[in-house]
């Protein structure tokens, strides 16, 4: 049994070089081949380097200067455009299907962020359109900008893939574009945190994300929610937009409020105390810095204010004290809980049923 395969080799030969041959062997040089052509010599170099393609013009002047029917000029020139063609389709192929794979393209299109297309090259197209990127390299560049602002740590421990970051970050801005805020106004957005503690005792999201988005939104601070795709293990991002807008992003990537809500506060206080210029991206897989550390404290005052926190420290641990104290200082019993585990007074499995847990729909 036998079977016929078309050989298709990765390069394709340019009628400029059946050209030289035949000078070659007729010992024509290429002063004389450009006047026998009519032509100057650049064009005749063009000609040879096959930058010039051959039309039929062209292919009646080359059977007439050193032979070869029209038919065979014209036919030699379409199967050297066809192969460079091809040759490209699979170099883009190739580098579709490489670059896809840096990308969580499964949960970008079940979250509805691209359409799923037939083809890798469909696809990659697609991609660069959600990206705003014309090209893979132009996309590499910006990650390369990623890279340089957010150290990723690298060990088999910590493994976010800067493809899925950038994903999670480009639908965090798409979304944030589109919401309508008031001009940014630190004091008004700073003053407001404090209010926005009480939403930490709602246990919906159905109800707090909307009153925390609005609140926001009119101190210039678009606050959006989006599902980190899988390789992404960040949990919250701050970038300004403009002058004027601040993108605040979280991912409910743990799913319990003690969690998302140090977030918000750790995030809001990028906004509040470090530079507007920076893009700062907060979770497990990201070297600590002193701006992440700030952010941190921050965060830590805003839930349990500085003057509750010795209290806290020396409650005893139990149901009743825990719930009166989280009633008293206005936060949820679960972020009372967070905090006495971050600071090693009880044990992180201690006491969780407090916290109230998160699925996405």
């Amino acid at each position: 049994m036998t079977s016929e395969q078309t050989f298709q080799p990765l390069w394709a030969s340019a009628p400029g070089e059946t050209i030289s041959e035949m000078l070659r062997r007729r010992k024509i040089d290429v002063s004389s081949f450009a006047s026998d052509m009519g032509e100057s010599e650049e064009f005749a170099q063009c000609l040879l380097d096959g930058t010039y393609a051959i039309d039929r013009s062209v292919a009646e002047r080359l059977h007439y200067a050193i032979g070869g029917s029209i038919a065979f000029w014209l036919n030699r020139e379409a199967q050297y455009r066809d192969d460079v063609a091809r040759i490209q389709g699979t170099k883009e192929q190739d580098e579709a299907s490489i670059w896809l794979k840096e990308l969580p393209l499964r949960d970008m299109r079940s979250f509805g962020w691209i359409a799923k297309l037939d083809s890798k090259v469909k696809q990659a197209h697609e991609c660069l359109r959600f990206f705003g990127a014309e090209s893979i390299a132009e996309w590499r560049s910006s990650i390369s900008a990623l890279e340089a602002v957010v150290a990723f740590r690298t060990s088999e421990t910590f493994t976010s893939p800067p493809g899925a970051v950038a994903a999670w970050l480009r639908q965090g801005e798409l979304v944030a574009s589109k919401m309508r805020c008031e001009k940014w106004d630190r004091e008004k957005f700073h003053s407001r945190l404090k209010e926005l503690r009480k939403l930490t005792r709602i246990k919906d999201p159905d109800v707090f994300v909307p009153e925390l988005q609005k609140s926001c939104a009119e101190c210039g601070v678009a606050t959006v929610v989006v599902r980190a795709p899988q390789g992404c293990r960040a949990s919250g991002a701050t970038k300004f937009l403009s002058p004027d807008k601040a993108m605040l992003l979280l991912s409910f990537r743990y799913r319990s409020d003690d969690h998302f809500w140090f977030t918000f506060f750790h995030e809001a206080g990028h906004l509040v105390l470090h530079d507007r210029k920076a893009l700062f991206v907060e979770g497990k897989d990201f070297i600590s810095t002193d701006e992440e550390d700030e952010a941190d404290r921050f965060s830590e005052q805003m839930l349990v204010p500085p003057e509750a926190q010795q209290e806290m420290y020396e409650l005893p641990v139990n149901y009743r004290a825990v719930m009166r104290f989280a009633r008293k200082i206005g936060v949820s019993p679960g972020i009372v809980i967070g905090q006495l585990q971050h600071a090693g007074v009880i044990p992180p499995n201690r006491m969780n049923f407090l916290k109230t847990r998160f699925v996405w729909a």
